[in-house]
């Protein structure tokens, strides 16, 4: 494939101390950028990060047209690059694209792009095991017009982030919060694409679920406040009895890759795995009872969060006594093991760089 490159003079991978990694702060020295124009997406280039030209008349900042993908990419121990799930990720992104009115980006450009990226700056992917390059794709309309209609220009960019932990727990148990006043998504809208109007509609809850104490928010459905969807930043599962419980995919929430990933290792393993309506009522019994053996969200940013404490209407739902869950555990380093090239990739997960 044809690309331009422009490389910088001078790394700044000198001034970053990778012991102290948080996420999303830090920028590596290039990024990947495609313009569309004239019903077709141009020659892909990769320059140097830094600031972009826009209009104040920028369609996208007065209507949204946006969609942005994550993913990562991590080293392994025979010193060659693994991204998980590279493929979905692109197909995802493109779906995206679609319930924008975006047009798709050829999925080879977008790999092979991304690919030489991630090549001219492996050196700043973190060698230590808990951190990773995050690797941000996003596409936005391009047009300075103040009327409302489908965009005839577009920009994609591909940005890249040496990352740690994504919550500041770690790997310890999180506390969430049902939001009961604010609604995400309902059934029709976008709460299964990644488009930044879906999480401008959590920011609200989550910030004052923050000042509660809460990590996050436990979303409920946008009609009857009654049933289970996902945490602001994460899907979500719930061991109850003899079953592993995730919500349906019905269009309101994403189709997470690590949801998929966990969906698929846990019927590996002989597991009973549920995609179902899942009422906050039920949880609520399980708990009760004692049979509410564990919970944990899931996300590329996260992999695996286990939750230890949730709070609806004012009363407090314990789950484990605040403790990691062996699943959850299992689950975490079987995920991790294929991420980093510890452990073999019998699903065919991994896009291995060398």
């Amino acid at each position: 494939m044809a690309m331009e490159v422009k490389k910088i003079k001078q790394s700044k991978i000198k001034k970053v101390d990778f012991s102290k990694l948080g996420f999303g702060d830090v920028f590596t020295d290039h990024m990947l950028a495609i313009s569309y124009g004239k019903e077709h997406w141009l020659k892909p280039k990769i320059v140097p990060f830094g600031p972009i030209r826009l209009l104040p008349s920028l369609s996208t900042l007065h209507y949204g047209q946006a969609v942005f993908e994550g993913l990562k990419a991590f080293y392994a121990k025979d010193g060659s690059i693994n991204i998980f799930r590279l493929d979905e990720h692109i197909d995802r992104f493109n779906r995206s694209c679609r319930r924008l009115c975006i047009p798709e980006v050829d999925k080879q450009t977008f790999k092979e792009g991304l690919v030489h990226l991630i090549k001219i700056d492996r050196e700043w992917v973190p060698k230590q095991k808990g951190y990773s390059l995050y690797i941000r794709p996003f596409a936005f309309a391009a047009d300075n017009n103040l009327g409302v209609h489908v965009s005839h220009t577009y920009r994609f960019f591909v940005i890249l982030s040496p990352v740690g932990a994504y919550y500041k727990e770690g790997f310890n148990p999180v506390k969430l919060i049902t939001a009961i006043e604010h609604a995400r998504s309902v059934e029709g809208g976008m709460g299964a694409v990644k488009t930044a109007g879906n999480y401008a509609a959590s920011l609200l809850a989550a910030h004052e679920a923050l000042k509660k104490g809460f990590t996050q928010v436990l979303w409920l459905d946008g009609i009857h406040r009654e049933y289970i969807e996902e945490v602001g930043t994460m899907n979500v599962f719930f061991h109850i009895g003899d079953e592993l419980i995730t919500p349906h995919l019905s269009g309101t929430i994403l189709a997470g890759m690590t949801r998929a990933s966990v969906i698929h290792l846990a019927k590996d393993w002989g597991m009973k795995v549920s995609e179902r309506r899942l009422p906050i009522d039920e949880v609520i019994a399980a708990a009760e009872k004692g049979t509410l053996k564990e919970a944990f969200g899931t996300g590329t940013a996260a992999v695996i969060s286990p939750i230890g404490l949730i709070q609806h209407k004012g009363k407090d739902i314990m789950v484990n006594k605040g403790k990691v869950g062996s699943l959850s555990l299992k689950l975490y380093d079987a995920i991790t093991g294929i991420q980093y090239g510890e452990k073999p990739d019998k699903f065919g997960w991994v896009y291995n760089i060398k």
